[in-house]
C-alpha cells in the first residue's frame, strides 16, 4: 500500500476490522517511513456485467460513479454515507442477481431513483432532474406533481 503522505510502498497494519456486514476489512496503517497513518479498505472483487451506456458505449460497472451521483442528489440533505452504501450495495446485488454479462445503464438508474424515492425526496427530484434531463420547467413540474400524487395515495 503506498503512503498518501510520503509515497513509500512500505507499511505495517496497526489495526484490522470487519465492517458490520463483514464484507469490507478496515485497516489502520501506518508508514515506515513518514510514520504517517492511513486507513484503507479491502473488499472481494465482486464480477459485475458490463454497463451499457445511452450512446452504446461499454464499461465496466464502477460503484464509485454510484456514489458520486448519489452524493450530488444529497448534497445538504440529511442522508447518512451508510443508507448511501446500503443503496448502492442494493443496487450491486440486484446487478449481480440478474446473472447478465452486459446490463444496461437506464435500468441502473430507475434503481437509484427507486431508492432515493424512498429514502428522501428532493434528493431523489435532483437526480432524476439530472437523469432524465428535463427539457424545460413543466416536464420538473410534473415530476413533483406525480411525486405528490403517489404520496397521497399512500
Amino acid at each position: 500500500m503506498r503512503c498518501p503522505f510520503c509515497n513509500h510502498i512500505e507499511d505495517k497494519v496497526i489495526d484490522s476490522r470487519q465492517t458490520k456486514d463483514g464484507d469490507v476489512i478496515r485497516r489502520r496503517r501506518e508508514c515506515l517511513k513518514c510514520e504517517g497513518r492511513f486507513t484503507s479498505y479491502e473488499r472481494i472483487e465482486d464480477i459485475l456485467p458490463h454497463i451499457i451506456k445511452k450512446d452504446d458505449r461499454r464499461e465496466p460497472f464502477d460503484r464509485q460513479k454510484i456514489l458520486h451521483g448519489l452524493e450530488k442528489a444529497c448534497e445538504k440533505r440529511p442522508i447518512s454515507v451508510e443508507a448511501r452504501e446500503a443503496l448502492v450495495k442494493k443496487i450491486e446485488k440486484n446487478i449481480q442477481a440478474a446473472g447478465e454479462k452486459e446490463i444496461s445503464s437506464s435500468l441502473i438508474g430507475e434503481q437509484i431513483m427507486d431508492g432515493l424515492r424512498e429514502i428522501d425526496e428532493v434528493a431523489y427530484v435532483r437526480f432524476a432532474s439530472v437523469y432524465r434531463q428535463f427539457k424545460d420547467i413543466k416536464e420538473f413540474i410534473q415530476e413533483i406533481k406525480d411525486i405528490a400524487y403517489n404520496k397521497k395515495m399512500i
